[in-house]
């Protein structure tokens, strides 16, 4: 398939065909079911929740790091929680840094504990807004039935109607 498209000619390439082609409407059904399946507005509503969810998470991960954790380790005795680590390697090593860049083995519990808050944090807040979602979702119950139809003349009459007021018809009572 030889196009006319000068871009493709310059570097040789004019058998593959011109990209514009995947661009335009042709292109089969698969192509097609793709594009549609791309831009349903379902595909969108979840990007942008997913960038949305990011932004949360890295404010979460924030509120833990610098306003949640340096009280509790204040109150422990020490200023910066997501330093503390075991030493595994039989080396001392003064702080997390050092022994990070001798390559010693850690078990760095201090970040642990700041991923556990930010976990436990952004799962109640999302437990939260389930909540609320679900708690606007809920369906009102349907209004009580206060009249039925007329059997003669099918106007709408009163439940306990014992005549139509419409059409005089004497009814059964239900």
């Amino acid at each position: 398939m030889a196009t006319k498209d000068p871009i493709l000619e310059n570097v040789g390439m004019t058998h593959l065909g011109s990209p514009k082609v995947l661009l335009q409407k042709r292109g089969g059904p698969m192509l097609q079911e793709f594009r549609d399946f791309a831009m349903h507005g379902n595909m969108i509503d979840m990007a942008v929740g997913i960038i949305i969810g990011a932004a949360f998470g890295r404010v979460v991960s924030s509120f833990v790091s610098d306003i949640l954790m340096p009280p509790i380790g204040l109150l422990r005795g020490h200023s910066d929680f997501s330093t503390k680590f075991i030493n595994l390697s039989g080396h001392a090593y003064a702080t997390l840094a050092e022994a990070k860049a001798a390559g010693a083995a850690t078990i760095n519990y201090g970040a642990f504990f700041n991923a556990a808050f930010d976990f436990l944090i952004v799962a109640f807040a999302v437990f939260m807004l389930v909540r609320q979602v679900n708690r606007l979702k809920r369906e009102e119950k349907p209004p009580a039935v206060t009249t039925k139809d007329c059997p003669f003349c099918l106007s709408a009459i009163a439940l306990k109607a014992t005549r139509c007021p419409h059409c005089t018809s004497e009814l059964k009572a239900t």
